[in-house]
């Protein structure tokens, strides 16, 4: 096996990735218009994407990261309107979108056009929240984009499964996709209810951070094998575990939680970085299985299903966050009320991603009897151009529609009031069970050191507090800012002292290490108080 085109593709997609934060253009823009640049330069190899991995090897991962970060509480508060766009947008998608390819693509029958519809149905997970986040939208708009993102591929893979039985001739009914779907949802969530329990238990038993994070690493990958085994979803499977890990996570040793959010933070970089630069590397496997097809009739059909792509969601959304107020009572009494700028952004907030491509190369080249698939290679190049059409044109106009429709921004002073106040009562219970537990004789400490441990509580209740005061006049900091200075400089000192003990071999390097251990968890906690 050749490694050096995965080795070329990780390394080159980090690079473009980490040149994006110095620039205002969201990271997976610019890693696929790189991929589309990179790809037609000779001698760079052909990076097909093989269904067989994207699915089970690259999927489980970023779906475990966006769920595992997301609150449990903020997504059962706003249920309906995600379960509205995970699930009823995705099955109106897929057949809106069919019918319209049905239309206009001459000889392509009506099975062959629900299969497009269904892949490219599902936004993508990464590209909304990147965006949502990068530009500050709302909590609750930014929580029901991020959910519908981790559902809506168990509902996509799905609808496609059923449309690709009828394409290919097994016979499929109306009966028999609705007992399919609902075998893949109640069976996904039930794997995820059976995995969480004791996969959290084994977390908190296990003692060493390095077994717990290897454990972290398989996880996803367990509960989305393990789902696809019984045929049930195994999307669904890894966002429940994942949401249930997440919202348990207090419960795990402080050690495993620093050394696990770095290695997904790691994880999640790279991956999500090839996965999009692999997006724009497929237009030359895409264009060259469009021989038969004229270039002007393929770019009008791409065009046309753009258009239909984004009307429909627009179609759908609007109705979907209003119509349930004006007929329910107990949705306006129980539910924040939804603003018309907020419908906008949420249907402008369409971009597709590589599980549509993903998808679209697993069609079969043939259909039962060994007839070609109809017209398989234009389905690729609709699903492809779809893609690429709403990384490019939505994702380049989200962040400025969104500024153009000021959305109240978030109060720092009251959140920073809410986190003060949140800190005083726990600080206050800590300093209550620090003198229970100093005057047990057993736990007799000097002087010092027990008040070492009071002033910890005390700079930690007043370090939020601080920030709202005012900047030094002189340099222009924050408080926090010139306690983080002096903080790193301190350390910084005794960083070259121990250096310099070393080279003069007054202790050795396993000594060192440890040392400089120490020191590094000490100024991470001082980033952190600050943070």
């Amino acid at each position: 096996m050749d490694v050096m085109p995965l080795l070329l593709l990780v390394a080159g997609s980090a690079a473009v990735a980490g040149a994006a934060r110095r620039t205002p253009v969201p990271a997976p823009l610019l890693l696929v218009a790189a991929g589309l640049a990179v790809s037609y330069v000779p001698g760079v190899p052909d990076y097909a994407l093989d269904p067989e991995v994207v699915l089970p090897l690259l999927l489980p991962p970023l779906l475990y990261t966006s769920a595992i970060d997301s609150s449990y509480l903020d997504l059962r508060a706003q249920v309906r309107p995600v379960a509205l766009l995970s699930v009823g947008y995705v099955l109106f998608a897929t057949f809106v979108v069919g019918w319209a390819a049905y239309l206009i693509v001459p000889d392509l029958p009506l099975t062959a056009a629900l299969v497009l519809g269904a892949v490219v149905a599902p936004p993508d997970a990464v590209a909304a929240t990147a965006v949502a986040r990068r530009v500050g939208l709302p909590s609750r708009i930014t929580t029901i984009l991020q959910g519908e993102s981790l559902l809506n591929d168990a509902t996509a893979i799905t609808a496609y499964k059923v449309a690709l039985a009828a394409a290919v001739g097994e016979g499929a009914t109306w009966a028999g996709g609705a007992e399919e779907f609902l075998v893949a949802a109640v069976g996904g969530v039930g794997v995820g209810l059976v995995l969480m329990a004791p996969l959290h238990w084994l977390r908190t038993r296990l003692k060493e951070a390095l077994l717990q994070n290897s454990l972290s690493l398989l996880i996803p990958f367990v509960a989305y094998g393990v789902a696809e085994q019984v045929h049930a979803s195994g999307v669904l499977a890894v966002v429940t575990v994942a949401l249930y890990l997440g919202h348990r996570a207090w419960e795990v040793d402080f050690a495993t939680r620093l050394q696990e959010e770095a290695v997904w933070k790691m994880v999640a970089f790279v991956l999500e970085s090839a996965v999009f630069a692999l997006i724009g590397l497929q237009l030359p496997v895409v264009v060259r299985g469009l021989d038969t097809y004229s270039g002007a009739d393929a770019v009008l059909y791409a065009v046309i299903l753009f258009l239909v792509v984004v009307a429909a969601r627009f179609v759908w959304v609007y109705p979907a966050t209003f119509l349930p107020r004006l007929l329910s009572r107990r949705v306006r009494e129980r539910e924040e009320n939804p603003t018309w700028r907020g419908a906008m952004v949420t249907g402008w907030a369409g971009m597709r991603g590589v599980v549509s491509l993903a998808i679209a190369f697993s069609i079969p080249v043939t259909v039962h009897g060994g007839g070609p698939f109809p017209q398989r290679n234009l389905l690729l190049f609709l699903t492809f151009t779809t893609v690429i059409g709403t990384l490019v044109v939505q994702g380049l106009t989200l962040p400025p529609l969104i500024r153009l429709l000021k959305f109240p921004g978030r109060d720092a002073r009251a959140a920073t009031l809410a986190e003060a106040n949140a800190q005083a009562q726990a600080s206050l219970a800590a300093e209550q069970r620090l003198e229970e537990l100093l005057a047990d004789e057993r736990n007799t400490l000097p002087p010092p050191l027990a008040e070492r441990l009071r002033a910890v509580l005390e700079r930690r209740r007043n370090a939020v507090w601080e920030r709202l005061g005012q900047t030094n006049p002189v340099t222009g900091e924050s408080v926090d800012d010139t306690y983080r200075r002096l903080s790193r400089d301190m350390i910084g000192a005794e960083r070259e002292v121990f250096v310099r003990l070393r080279d003069g071999r007054y202790i050795d390097d396993e000594m060192l290490r440890t040392l400089l251990r120490r020191l590094d968890l000490e100024e991470a906690a001082v980033y952190r108080e600050t943070a």
